[in-house]
């Protein structure tokens, strides 16, 4: 929302600009909450699909509706927090994870654990703490949104490093409806985060600039709002309407790199432990072995960050084809010469190539779409994309019920990644909107 009624600025300009408290605030949610939700559901899938008697494929349709689901909330969402912010947002959607997560004790059918994990957590993570949190902090940082982007996708890592054991150990010891109930309690608790570190619009409404760049003593109201988009044209940043990013290459060959990104990172991750403890190895040492894969995306995630800030935006390109080739090397490595040697080396590679896209991706449509509508254009990318999050699961879980393992599923699964890194030797930085509105043959 960028009208500028009413704008009075309501946070002084301290030492520490608050931005930095806003990643503070939200990496702590998306670490302790969006781990669980998206490393967590690898522990707990055996023991839930063996009490409640469903097949692999079946399972995976529960981890993978909410995908699907998040698509199809896309454009809303992305709306509601160009529009109203995203605050509010962020609150009652973590509110409705900790419901769901509470509401797993009672599932005993296949219809109740499609509503409450595929429908009710999934939504509740879709529309709260992906887009919404990285609108935040696309307003609040320009030239450090790297760093800052970097930073919360660090923090989504190390609570997955953390999360896994911790929910091992509950599903081992209490079960997984147990472990489910107890995050959804602590899920609860991070509520006050986002009431202190999260506001509802960019830092121009609160009297600051991005990045805690200091303005003229003599600005303020609607001409900082300007003042904050010529800060932002500083770093060769313009602002694109959806429609005007929808008429651009740019546009779909990035959202292209971010399907194969979603297919490939989320079968992996939801068959991870399963595919582990059918090759022997014991739950507890299964679940120490994916945090290590976690944890090598931690480094990747922040300094992906760190480059982008630094790099060319025609340079981007390469950062990201590079990450997608550490994907498809570390599949290969366990293909090539199956055994728990070769599981290490794919998960090493498999989690430095799969750190790095998730930031990426975020910040090269900020830097090449701009904030004003970054909200619009990433919600219409999700609900194009998130049909591949679905059915990348589904997929691994059909072929392990029906071949007895996932070698046919990897073996894809690795190939799409080496397309996406050599997808991405195409794309280049858009054209101005002015341009793009005058001559695409797009639209």
């Amino acid at each position: 929302m960028d009208d500028t009624a009413g704008l009075t600025p309501k946070i002084k300009n301290n030492k520490i600009f608050f931005g930095w408290w806003t990643v503070l605030g939200t990496g702590i949610i998306c670490g302790l909450v969006q781990g669980f939700y998206v490393y967590g559901i690898s522990v707990i899938f055996k023991p839930l699909s063996a009490e409640l008697g469903f097949n692999r494929a079946v399972t995976s349709v529960g981890a993978g509706i909410g995908k699907l689901e998040g698509g199809i909330t896309g454009p809303l969402t992305g709306w509601l927090v160009d529009k109203f912010g995203p605050k509010w947002v962020i609150f009652y959607s973590v509110l409705f994870i900790g419901v769901g997560l509470v509401l797993v004790n009672y599932i005993q059918s296949l219809w109740a654990y499609y509503v409450v994990w595929g429908v009710i957590i999934s939504s509740g993570v879709n529309m709260g703490l992906t887009l919404p949190v990285d609108k935040t902090l696309t307003d609040w940082f320009v030239r450090k949104r790297g760093l800052a982007v970097g930073i919360k996708f660090a923090f989504i890592s190390i609570g997955g490093v953390v999360v896994v054991p911790i929910i091992t150990w509950l599903t081992r010891d209490y079960g997984w409806r147990l472990a489910c109930v107890i995050w959804g309690l602590v899920t609860f608790a991070t509520l006050l985060l986002v009431i202190f570190f999260v506001r509802q619009k960019r830092p121009e409404y609160y009297g600051l600039l991005p990045d805690g760049a200091r303005a003229e003593a003599d600005i303020a109201g609607a001409d900082l709002v300007t003042r904050g988009i010529q800060y932002a044209s500083e770093v060769q940043e313009t602002e694109f309407t959806l429609r005007q990013a929808l008429k651009t290459p740019t546009y779909w060959i990035l959202m292209v790199a971010g399907i194969g990104y979603l297919a490939t990172h989320n079968a992996i991750v939801v068959h991870a432990i399963p595919f582990l403890t059918d090759m022997g190895i014991d739950p507890t040492l299964a679940g120490f072995m994916m945090s290590l894969m976690i944890f090598f995306t931690i480094p990747s995630r922040f300094f992906s960050g760190v480059i982008i800030d630094w790099v060319k935006k025609g340079h981007l390109k390469f950062v990201l084809a590079a990450s997608f080739l550490l994907e498809a090397a570390g599949i290969a490595a366990f293909l090539l010469k199956p055994g728990v040697p070769s599981v290490y080396i794919f998960f090493i590679l498999f989690g430095f190539g799969a750190g790095a896209p998730t930031t990426l991706v975020v910040l090269m449509r900020g830097r090449y779409f701009g904030r004003k509508a970054y909200g619009s254009i990433a919600g219409f990318s999700s609900m194009v994309a998130s049909p591949a999050a679905l059915v990348a699961p589904v997929f691994a879980g059909w072929v392990y019920d029906t071949t007895g393992n996932y070698t046919s599923a990897f073996i894809l699964l690795g190939a799409l990644a080496a397309f996406c890194a050599v997808l991405m030797m195409f794309i280049k930085a858009p054209a101005a909107p002015s341009q793009v509105t005058s001559t695409s043959k797009f639209m």
